[in-house]
């Protein structure tokens, strides 16, 4: 492909994505912080005290792995093949698959995070809601989802870098899920019983 066609296409992909992050920002930002959102979140608290407000915890992570996923497209856009680079800039459908799997995984990491099958200084901590014993309820796994928060600032910050690595590395989740597979494999091989040892032996005279 002769390079003044290819810089075409590259600069007609940088538009798409340019268009892509700037309504995805739009979005979430008149969501988050318009006065009818907050409006509405005080109707809905004035009309029944025992509302609780919703984190939205789980559509932060997926905006966030989206942003991921495009940074990681424009990135890699001047190392793509010129088929590749032909389809991608034709196709709107092609230039948002990517950050749509980063927005899955982000939220997959997450879930890992949740379940604390992942711990340690670099990830995130939360707080979650206790649930009621011997047997929880229907009322505390909707508020496990709608109240979830990061412990702290930090915890908050580690939360959105680690949603915007699972956008912007598309190998980050799979790898650690297969390493946990592994984990899980390993671990069933050890509790396994020892073969039995065969009491017939064979003397040769």
């Amino acid at each position: 492909m002769e390079t003044l066609n290819r810089q075409v296409l590259l600069l007609k992909l940088t538009r798409k994505l340019v268009i892509c992050t700037a309504v995805l920002l739009a979005i979430i930002l008149m969501f988050f912080f318009t006065p009818a959102f907050f409006d509405a979140e005080s109707s809905a608290a004035a009309s029944d005290p025992g509302a609780q407000e919703r984190s939205f915890l789980t559509l932060i992570v997926f905006g966030t792995g989206l942003i991921g996923g495009f940074v990681s497209i424009q990135q890699r856009i001047h190392r793509v093949t010129d088929g590749e680079l032909k389809h991608l800039s034709e196709s709107w459908s092609g230039v948002l698959l990517i950050p749509i799997y980063g927005g899955i995984f982000a939220i997959v990491l997450h879930v890992i995070f949740l379940s604390e099958i992942l711990t340690g200084e670099l990830f995130p901590r939360y707080w979650t809601n206790t649930f009621a014993k011997p047997t929880p309820t229907i009322e505390d796994f909707k508020t496990f989802f709608i109240t979830t928060v990061p412990m702290s600032g930090p915890d908050t910050a580690k939360m959105l870098f680690w949603a915007f690595c699972a956008g912007f590395s598309e190998r980050l989740v799979p790898q650690i899920i297969q390493k946990v597979q592994s984990r899980v494999t390993d671990s069933d091989k050890q509790d396994l019983p020892a073969p039995p040892v065969s009491d017939s032996t064979e003397h040769r005279g």
